[in-house]
């Protein structure tokens, strides 16, 4: 993350994740901290090196239909996810944070087709 007022406005205002702890080594050094939501852990990092911006990370949800409406209601001035149905029957809602980085959520197929 390259800002951390507008990673707690995404990952807690938009997507509802809670704001775990956060870690500094000093007033001045980058900030590293968890967030969660259900079953969901990410770690946020400002530290050079840790992970390149643009990366994609999968989250397994109970209803992704349910989030994608959740999402939707919030009105984000900058975020209106679609739902995506794949011909397996995965259901998924992809949003990209204020860093480039996409957050898959998805919810299987559970007949197993």
């Amino acid at each position: 993350m390259f800002d951390v007022p507008k990673a707690r406005e995404f990952y807690l205002d938009f997507l509802g994740f809670a704001w775990d702890w956060e870690h500094r080594f000093s007033e001045n050094a980058p900030l590293y901290a968890q967030v969660s939501r259900g079953g969901a852990v990410l770690h946020l990092s400002e530290h050079h090196g840790d992970a390149s911006p643009g990366a994609a990370v999968r989250i397994q949800v109970a209803d992704a239909a349910a989030l994608q409406q959740e999402l939707l209601a919030k009105n984000h001035r900058f975020a209106r996810p679609g739902l995506e149905k794949a011909p397996w029957g995965e259901q998924s809602v992809t949003v990209t944070d204020p860093f480039h980085n996409r957050l898959v959520f998805f919810t299987p197929d559970e007949g197993g087709s």
